[in-house]
């Protein structure tokens, strides 16, 4: 948990926890706080998440993108001019690399999978429950969303779900 302005604290990670703790009746649950700004309470937030053993596909791109943006905020150099970071700084991982590092996955991987968060609605649906597979599903994000719902309609009236070939 962290301690926030008003003097209550936000639970980071362990909510299933403190859920099961309500329903037994206890009042109490032991925490750690720590104090932490909102990138870094996303990082903690979303790798907690990705612990969870059957975890959709959709939660695993947004807790993905979340964790990116929260990196890439937490990157940031506010007290260097621009000319500064690039020239005296050199190069720094990428935020996407990290995360494959940290995460034991490839950085194309990290990449797939937050580009599920550009499918409209009823199409990420189908990918969780998987009427339409993983890579077809990439393939479709690329479309603008009336284009996606278009392909949504099509898909429905044949009643079949698209192969990669079909997909790209």
């Amino acid at each position: 948990a962290r301690p926030l302005e008003d003097g209550t604290f936000e639970i980071i990670s362990g909510h299933r926890r403190v859920h099961a703790a309500e329903a037994a009746g206890l009042t109490e649950v032991p925490v750690i706080v720590r104090e932490m700004d909102d990138d870094a309470a996303t990082v903690l937030m979303v790798d907690s998440n990705l612990q969870r053993e059957n975890i959709l596909p959709s939660e695993r791109a947004f807790a993905y993108k979340m964790k990116m943006e929260a990196m890439k905020h937490q990157g940031e150099r506010s007290d260097l001019q621009e000319e500064q970071t690039s020239s005296q700084l050199g190069t720094k991982l990428r935020s996407d690399q990290q995360m494959a590092e940290q995460l034991g996955s490839s950085r194309n991987q990290i990449q797939r999978y937050i580009r599920l968060t550009n499918l409209i609605p009823e199409l990420l649906e189908l990918v969780d429950q998987k009427k339409i597979s993983f890579n077809p599903a990439v393939e479709l994000s690329y479309l603008k969303p009336e284009e996606q719902q278009m392909f949504l309609e099509t898909m429905e009236w044949v009643q079949a779900a698209p192969s990669l070939s079909q997909a790209q």
